[in-house]
């Protein structure tokens, strides 16, 4: 019975839809992007580790070295 009214009444029959989505298509590019974004600025931060130099501290001032010494117990030269 159930086949005879399936070929009386135009019954579309849907298959199952061949590729891929848009919204997956969508998802797919923001990902990759994402990773090539993230993969790409670990490689830049390894390369700038081995080639720029370490910084250079900053020379400690005299009235600063002479406040250590002054802490340390030491009598600062020229007192």
């Amino acid at each position: 019975m159930a086949e005879k009214f399936a070929e009386s009444a135009n019954v579309i029959v849907e298959e199952a839809s061949k590729g891929l989505n848009p919204a997956m298509i969508v998802l797919l590019v923001v990902v990759s992007f994402l990773l090539l974004f993230f993969v790409g600025n670990y490689a830049l931060y390894l390369y700038a580790q081995r080639t720029i130099p370490p910084k250079k501290k900053k020379p400690v001032s005299k009235k600063k070295l002479k406040r250590e010494k002054l802490k340390q117990g030491v009598s600062a030269p020229g007192e």
